[in-house]
């Protein structure tokens, strides 16, 4: 189901908002000099050095209750939104090492996770972000969405086509034909659309990339800075 409200009008960026684009902009630059190891060190550096202690991008938080792309309560105090491509091998090994470590959040009342399906890595993402729209149409969309990152790792792109990404909701349970209109649907293309603007207006330009309580974290770094984070997040709220 489609947005039809929003809270503060993303597009409408504040000057932290264009701090944390500068960041990720230096982020890119470094990526095209390095190895993929390399870059994602230096994301974590980078965010460290250049984010803003009191950036605040809450406002990217949906709190739609009639969103499938997220988990939790909707007035859970900490949300985390994710910014992640079902090609991109750091989105693929946080689903397998930390979304577990975040779903105790989620079951405690303490955590809502919001997810946003970006195509950074080419029009294969694209499709795929539209194929688990398709599977959140039928209520299956974690299911989905864990079944591409299984094990830690993205599909190849030979298994991002459309007979491929038709077949893995098949084997999920879902009805093929109801599947296949949802993922070609002008709805799935606006609500691609919309997600990419959304990360565009804030500077995401590679994943993974988070906000979590309205504070920016880059890159796949390990579990325990993304359970500091929630914590600090949780005493942040209760202060």
């Amino acid at each position: 189901m489609l947005r039809t409200e929003r809270g503060p009008m993303f597009w409408l960026i504040p000057i932290a908002v264009i701090i944390l684009a500068t960041v990720l902009i230096g982020i890119v630059i470094v990526n095209q000099d390095g190895s993929d190891a390399d870059a994602q060190s230096q994301s974590s550096s980078s965010q460290g050095e250049g984010a803003e202690e009191d950036t605040d991008l809450d406002f990217v938080e949906h709190r739609d209750a009639d969103e499938h792309n997220a988990i939790g309560d909707v007035d859970a105090p900490v949300a985390l939104v994710m910014y992640s491509d079902y090609q991109c091998p750091y989105c693929a090994s946080w689903n397998e090492d930390t979304l577990p470590a975040m779903m105790d959040y989620v079951d405690s009342g303490d955590l809502r996770i919001e997810m946003r399906d970006l195509a950074v890595f080419g029009e294969e993402s694209e499709r795929a972000a539209r194929a688990v729209f398709a599977a959140g149409e039928q209520d299956e969309y974690w299911d989905y969405h864990n079944a591409l990152f299984d094990g830690g790792e993205h599909r190849p792109k030979s298994e991002l086509d459309d007979d491929s990404l038709i077949s893995l909701g098949e084997e999920l349970g879902l009805d093929p034909k109801q599947f296949k209109q949802d993922m070609n649907s002008t709805e799935a293309h606006e609500e691609f659309e919309e997600v990419a603007s959304e990360g565009q207006s804030i500077g995401v330009s590679s994943t993974p990339a988070f906000i979590i309580g309205g504070q920016p974290l880059l890159g796949a770094q390990p579990t325990q800075e993304f359970v500091d984070a929630v914590d600090d997040a949780l005493a942040r709220a209760e202060s």
